[in-house]
């Protein structure tokens, strides 16, 4: 069906989009609009839209702590408050240190931990083939070893009791509270990012559990959760011998949890 030169035009886009319920039309209209290279590509990429595919998805990129991240098909949306997720591990790090940004999605966290620092050793893991070869591209520039599989699973051995700056995104939501997340993120993200099992806290188990033997003497491990979700990964955190704490960001209702290994304790 032929599109009205309206439809092209921002104040069409801004009502087709509008009334597919995206509650940031006005933004998403700009974006879209400026994206697109002729008015047939602009009408593709608004049906996209206004049919339910994240905006990520449709532009191919997100922006994230400033810096343009590829975001393909299928793979996870960095969110906007993982940013500060990233301005804490950022805080933590120095020049030269061992960053692993596990359950990495498109690379989001460990590009921007890259672009804030002068220098470092980074490594990254997804279960999902997607999301590596994604995390591929994002990584490349800041030299970035990106690795498929389970956890800490396929890390080389030589990063053993050498990570300064342990970054796991995992996915934290309950399972029986995904379905009451928004359809785009429903139909359009891979379950496995977002599914974190019963009580959405068993990925975070994992990482927890054998956080000690991978952290370096004073490294950290840095986790994102729900506010309501933190006090238990304190407490898993502390029973695996890790110094915990919250630090938490209203604006962005952001939780991070960060645990650091106690002197003398063994994993």
């Amino acid at each position: 069906m032929p599109v009205s030169p309206a439809a092209h035009s921002h104040s069409g886009v801004v009502t087709r989009l509008r009334a597919a319920g995206c509650v940031f039309a006005e933004d998403e209209a700009r974006l879209l609009i400026s994206a697109a290279r002729t008015p047939d590509e602009l009408a593709s990429m608004v049906d996209r839209r206004a049919s339910g595919l994240p905006l990520e998805h449709v532009l191919g990129w997100a922006d994230f702590c400033g810096i343009r991240i590829t975001v393909d098909p299928g793979v996870f949306v960095p969110r906007r408050r993982t940013e500060f997720l990233v301005r804490q591990a950022v805080a933590l790090a120095h020049t030269d240190a061992v960053v692993v940004d596990l359950c990495c999605g498109s690379g989001a966290v460990g590009a921007a931990v890259a672009a804030a620092l002068d220098r470092i050793e980074l490594y990254a893991v997804d279960i999902d083939p997607a999301a590596v070869r994604c995390a591929r591209g994002n990584l490349a520039a800041a030299g970035g070893q990106v690795y498929e599989g389970d956890l800490y699973e396929p890390l080389p051995a030589s990063v053993r009791g050498r990570i300064d700056v342990l970054i796991a995104n995992a996915p934290y939501v309950p399972t029986e509270a995904v379905g009451l997340m928004p359809p785009e993120a429903r139909r359009h993200e891979p379950r496995v990012a977002l599914d974190g099992g019963a009580d959405g806290l068993d990925v975070l188990r994992r990482v927890t559990t054998e956080a000690r033997r991978w952290l370096a003497p004073g490294g950290s491990l840095l986790v994102e959760t729900s506010e309501q979700q933190a006090p238990r990964v304190i407490e898993d955190m502390s029973d695996r011998g890790l110094a915990a704490r919250m630090v938490r960001y209203d604006d962005l209702n952001a939780t991070v949890v960060i645990g650091s290994p106690l002197p003398g304790r063994h994993h």
